[in-house]
């Protein structure tokens, strides 16, 4: 409900989900669709019920121990953050 409350066309919508099938992730990508937002997804495992449902997908196939998909997550999180800021100061 926040994303169709305040989602607009040209904002990013940032999901997360280590198994890719999260309903209240996928509901969110399906109203930052219907918004005209961009999409990129952090999944992990096969990419689960996200899977080819974004414009980006950064995936990290592990299929052990969930902890390790989303330490990897916290990395990418991080290095966009700094790509971000990087942006920002132009």
């Amino acid at each position: 409900r926040y994303v169709e409350a305040v989602g607009r066309p040209g904002d990013v919508l940032l999901g997360l989900s280590t198994s890719g099938n999260s309903a209240n992730i996928i509901k969110a990508i399906e109203a930052a669709r219907a918004q005209g937002m961009k999409v990129i997804t952090l999944t992990g495992k096969d990419g689960g019920k996200m899977a080819g449902s974004a414009d980006i997908e950064i995936r990290v196939p592990h299929f052990g121990y969930a902890d390790r998909i989303q330490e990897i997550h916290i990395k990418v999180i991080h290095i966009l953050m700094l790509l971000i800021e990087k942006e920002m100061v132009k």
